[in-house]
């Protein structure tokens, strides 16, 4: 069972070995995290000059628990537009948000903006 619901910042952090990697370290194999955010993870390394398959396989070694991206998220995510513009969120932060509320898990980020919202869901900023 999950503990925490990683947003494709804190799984960079980790895969980059960038400040916070050991804050997701601890709760790693307790995560979960949005196919949005893998998908935006995934292609991220390959922006920095990661072969695709080579983070496939990196990110699939850590059996992270990938939760699909479904109708009952995408309303989720549409209703947070609102609450989340004035910081500039998006599509995949509120992706990241909808599946803490979803879970009742809390989030955890990169992002220091998220502290400055509320929408019930706890936030974790790693850095």
């Amino acid at each position: 069972m999950a503990e925490a619901v990683l947003d494709a910042s804190a799984l960079l952090a980790f895969l980059r070995n960038e400040p916070g990697a050991e804050e997701v370290a601890a709760v790693l194999k307790l995560s979960c995290i949005s196919a949005v955010n893998l998908a935006e993870t995934i292609s991220k390394m390959v922006e920095y000059g990661k072969p695709l398959d080579d983070v496939a396989f990196q990110i699939e070694r850590l059996r992270i628990p990938v939760i699909p991206f479904d109708a009952e998220h995408a309303k989720l995510v549409a209703s947070l537009w609102k609450a989340t513009r004035v910081v500039g969120l998006s599509l995949g932060d509120r992706a990241c948000l909808a599946l803490g509320l979803k879970t009742g898990l809390p989030v955890l980020t990169t992002e220091r903006a998220w502290e400055n919202i509320k929408v019930g869901v706890s936030v974790g900023v790693i850095r």
